[in-house]
């Protein structure tokens, strides 16, 4: 079984993904905001990051500074699945990859929960 850490500001969405994962045998933790995911993956280092990058008060990418300032965290896979499109996406996703470590980004209105679950099971090999 693989601990994944949701960073999902939208608690619908967190809910229902976190169920979604729980069922194909992962342990998820749900948090709504950067600090919040900071201080649980301090509690327990997670086998893989699910993250919104737009978030309340810090956002995604204020959090992968943070998390890939660590160094027991940068090799940790971190999957980005975001409401921002990939049109506005495009520029920076390369800085993503390179900077941060992003493994895969989804778009939630084309990912299904199916593809999320997938996309857990890819990169925790689970």
């Amino acid at each position: 079984m693989s601990y994944v850490l949701l960073i999902e500001p939208n608690t619908v969405l967190a809910k229902t993904y976190a169920l979604a994962m729980r069922h194909a045998g992962h342990e998820v933790r749900c948090v709504t905001g950067a600090q919040a995911a900071i201080t649980v993956a301090d509690e327990r280092m997670p086998d893989m990051v699910l993250l919104e990058l737009q978030l309340p008060v810090h956002n995604g990418v204020e959090f992968l500074q943070e998390f890939r300032s660590y160094a027991d965290w940068q090799c940790v896979p971190v999957v980005v699945n975001t409401l921002i499109p990939p049109s506005q996406l495009a520029p920076v996703l390369e800085a993503l990859r390179r900077d941060y470590g992003v493994e895969q980004v989804l778009y939630k209105p084309r990912a299904s929960i199916q593809d999320i679950v997938s996309v857990v099971h890819q990169h925790t090999g689970v």
